[in-house]
């Protein structure tokens, strides 16, 4: 039997869930290797928690090794380049080949592209970045906080209205909230677009209950960190007293130069298989840009969004595509645009916002009732996503399945 190698570039949600997966269905004659820049693997739906100071970086930070299955090899580099047209990757020590590549690089936060950004912001979208955060907090006598989404597309589009709701909860607790001020700024139409008024105007209701202001359509243009000024491009500017970012998102530039990208800079994939323009290459995850269907009352073409959900779920379809193919058949598994996620309302509380993205004539969400189960099964699923494999990790994931089919949510493996 010919030895297959098949190459993961990126150690994240979508690249361990993939390696994973192959390597249970696939005989140890089969290669599997991640290539991946870190040793160590963050969680990052728990930056929130290290922002308000509930978790240290330590407890949500575990080396890649822990997390895969024996019998996957990981190679510490830096990928340089793909040449899809010689099965070759080339990293800063040599160069790999395979007979099949899934590409999970994800998406690189890009501060330069707004002047001052880098110079004025903290941000929740790091987990180094929440740690300086969080000690900032520590020593903030009050003021305006504004959280702004500088550009699009961004990951997890329910990140910022959470990480508003988290800070006023933190500043409750602090007896400080009558001296703080939390705006959202935009450039969106509403929370969560993609999802529809109903779920966005469910997320301004909570907004409205812990005395935050949303500011849609306004186009960050700079920052006067000196002024301590937002400047936006349609409207007036805005003062601040700390400022946190959502800062531009962008893919590796090495994907513009393999003709993987579109002009956008993400990669095309086709929205079931997630299959690129090359036969044996795959992208899951942030990397990829998925047409899905257009919102009538927005008259305009929508995009997937960007999520540890949809990696997972992606990764889990491309496995077995692969698996299929170097077993002979065809497989029927595909991504139906299934997605969801836990958003923190503060108070041991979260609300469960879930839908199909890809439903005609678009896409149907809503939000659930926010309650202390929501939050408790966030919790749960970070301890199991972070446990090494074994009987810990077993069991909860075993947990979480009867949850999830009693809750009827689609949880992957």
């Amino acid at each position: 039997m010919k030895t297959i190698n098949i190459i993961i570039l990126g150690g994240g949600v979508g690249g361990i869930v993939a390696a994973n997966e192959l390597r249970r269905k696939l005989p140890l004659s089969h290669r599997i290797t991640i290539v991946e820049k870190e040793k160590s693997h963050s969680f990052a739906a728990s930056c929130m928690w290290v922002m308000n100071g509930d978790r240290t970086i330590d407890q949500v930070r575990k080396p890649v090794g822990n997390l895969i299955r024996k019998g996957i090899d990981v190679v510490y580099d830096t990928v340089l380049e793909i040449d899809p047209h010689n099965n070759k990757v080339v990293t800063n020590n040599g160069e790999l080949t395979y007979d099949y590549l899934i590409v999970a690089l994800g998406a690189e936060l890009a501060f330069d592209r707004i002047p001052g950004l880098a110079e004025g912001a903290h941000t929740f979208y790091s987990l180094e970045g929440a740690e300086r955060l969080n000690r900032a907090l520590r020593e903030f006598k009050g003021g305006v906080i504004p959280i702004v989404v500088s550009s699009l597309p961004y990951k997890c589009p329910g990140a910022p209205p959470e990480g508003a709701l988290l800070l006023a909860d933190y500043f409750k607790k602090h007896k400080t909230e009558n001296h703080v001020d939390i705006r959202i700024y935009t450039p969106e139409s509403q929370p969560m677009p993609v999802a529809g008024s109903l779920l966005g105007d469910s997320i301004r209701m909570l907004l409205e209950e812990k005395g935050i202001s949303y500011h849609s359509k306004h186009k960050l243009k700079s920052v006067d960190y000196n002024k301590k000024t937002l400047v936006f491009e349609e409207n007036e500017p805005a003062k601040y007293d700390m400022l946190i970012a959502i800062p531009p998102h962008q893919a590796p530039q090495l994907l513009r130069t393999s003709g993987l990208a579109n002009d956008a800079g993400w990669v095309p994939v086709d929205r079931t298989i997630l299959k690129t323009k090359f036969e044996n290459i795959y992208a899951i995850g942030d990397v990829t840009s998925i047409n899905i269907p257009g919102r009538w009352d927005l008259n305009i073409p929508l995009l997937l969004p960007k999520a540890g959900v949809f990696a997972h779920f992606h990764a889990e379809v491309v496995a077995h595509q692969i698996i299929n193919a170097i077993n002979g058949g065809a497989s029927k598994r595909g991504f139906t645009g299934g997605g969801y996620c836990m958003i923190e309302s503060g108070g041991g509380h979260a609300g469960f916002a879930s839908g199909e993205f890809y439903a005609e004539p678009s896409p149907r969400l809503r939000l659930g009732n926010v309650s202390r189960i929501w939050h408790w099964g966030k919790i749960l699923f970070e301890k199991w996503w972070l446990s090494s494999f074994g009987i810990k990790k077993r069991l909860l994931g075993l947990i979480i399945k009867i949850g999830g089919a009693v809750l009827r949510i689609p949880v992957g493996s």
